[in-house]
């Protein structure tokens, strides 16, 4: 049975050390122009603070989980699921940071059922502006050759888990030395 296509970022699962899974605050880097969504890869950023992760980014701290700010035009609190240029001056981001979290995404191909002891990037930056949710998937083409993500299993979705087609969810973790509280060269 083929696959449903339809790409939902990083999805955080589980703890391979074990423990709750939870987000920590971050800044939004200073004049950041772009959008971040729910479920997106996002880097440490060297003047301080967080913007969306390109593939092959070497600082990578963890998935975007949304934002909280004081709305400036009616300053009310507001959470929202994704980041669009905000001008509120006490905006903070939820990151799942965790380097042992364990997140769910979909390939962009078709995917294999082994661990992939090699990484593989990620593709796609943008999301919904209706739910927030991120786009961004696993790169299969880049499958042993990339650098930020291991794959450490298959999905137990039924509607995602035929690794014989394109787009099964697989499990994954960030690879070591691509994430910045696992880095073994400073950043």
């Amino acid at each position: 049975m083929a696959n449903q296509d339809a790409a939902f970022g990083f999805k955080p699962t589980r703890s391979l050390v074990g423990g709750q899974i939870q987000t920590e605050e971050f800044a939004i880097a200073n004049n950041y122009s772009g959008d971040i969504y729910t479920g997106q890869v996002v880097e440490a950023v060297a003047a301080g603070g967080i913007e969306a992760a390109a593939a092959g980014d070497t600082q990578q701290l963890g998935v975007f989980g949304g934002v909280f700010y004081t709305d400036p035009t009616t300053s009310k609190p507001t959470w929202k699921a994704y980041y669009s240029q905000v001008a509120a001056a006490d905006i903070v981001a939820s990151v799942y940071a965790d380097p042992y979290i364990v997140f769910e995404a979909q390939h962009d191909g078709t995917g294999t059922a082994a661990m992939n002891h090699s990484a593989m990037d990620f593709v796609g930056v943008g999301g919904s502006t209706v739910n927030g949710q991120s786009s961004s998937e696993l790169d299969t083409s880049t499958s042993g050759t990339g650098a930020g993500i291991k794959q450490i299993g298959i999905s137990k979705d039924p509607d995602n888990s035929d690794t014989a087609t394109a787009n099964a969810n697989a499990y994954c973790v960030f690879s070591t030395g691509e994430h910045v509280f696992k880095l073994i060269t400073a950043v």
